[in-house]
């Protein structure tokens, strides 16, 4: 399995699809491991060369000491850009990947052809929400862990999904009981500490912004803010909660696919 050498470890990395294909980097949500895109790669590489990525903490990646900034999570992609010689891709990040996305957009826009930010918002919960669960993680560890995938089906997907879908979202919740307790906690403090609400007007280029019309966590008036604050955006909703991409599938890819191949 791939591996990209940074300055403090290794960041785990998957490329398919089609050589000389435009390229589309996908970005996971706090919890999850690249695998979180399984659902889309038959359809998405039909068009693009995708790189999926295990972010900082999660899945096969670094885990490092300290706490992390989406700024230092959005340096990492640039860095996998620059190790594997892509001078511009397509992005799409769901939930802190979108956080990562808008970082992207605003400090980064001439690396990136089009933006997709999913189940996102400018600004993701508050110090009550996140330091808790900080604290919990960081305190308990594997345990804590355990108990957060068994309230994540909850946020992640509607309950008619969850039922009728159990082995796959299990699957998903399942990458959260595996991830780092130090690697999770690291980044919730990531998202804790995001806000680009007053940065997203400076974004250049094409933005989609998809929301799933159940999610309690990053809403569809949290995707509204993000369309009106970007000048041309366009928006897109589907029947889902948090991981719309794993809750609707093909129409969730096809969007993608229309609005990064039009001109």
């Amino acid at each position: 399995m791939p591996h990209l050498k940074l300055a403090d470890g290794e960041l785990h990395y998957q490329l398919q699809g089609p050589q000389g294909a435009p390229v589309l980097v996908l970005s996971n949500s706090l919890g999850t491991d690249l695998g979180m895109w399984d659902a889309q790669i038959p359809a998405f590489t039909e068009h693009f060369q995708v790189l999926r990525y295990d972010t900082r903490g999660h899945g096969k990646s670094l885990v490092t000491e300290g706490f992390y900034t989406i700024e230092q999570l959005g340096q990492d992609v640039l860095a996998l850009l620059d190790g594997l010689g892509l001078e511009r891709v397509h992005f799409c990040g769901l939930s802190m990947g979108g956080l990562i996305g808008q970082w992207l957009g605003i400090h980064a826009g001439a690396r990136l052809n089009k933006l997709v930010v999913c189940n996102t918002a400018a600004k993701i919960g508050t110090q009550d929400v996140w330091n808790p669960r900080i604290e919990m993680v960081l305190r308990d560890g594997p345990a804590a862990m355990a108990a957060l995938r068994d309230a994540s089906i909850a946020r992640w997907f509607t309950p008619g999904f969850a039922e009728a879908h159990p082995a796959q979202a299990a699957r998903i919740t399942d990458m959260l009981a595996a991830t780092s307790p130090q690697g999770y906690a690291a980044n919730c403090a990531a998202v804790r500490d995001a806000d680009f609400r007053e940065q997203l007007a400076s974004v250049q280029v094409p933005v989609l912004v998809i929301a799933g019309l159940e999610d309690a966590v990053t809403t569809p008036a949290d995707a509204r803010f993000i369309q009106d604050q970007v000048a041309g955006a366009q928006y897109a909703e589907f029947p889902a909660a948090h991981l719309s991409n794993v809750e609707v599938g093909e129409p969730f890819s096809r969007r993608v696919i229309d609005f990064l191949t039009s001109q």
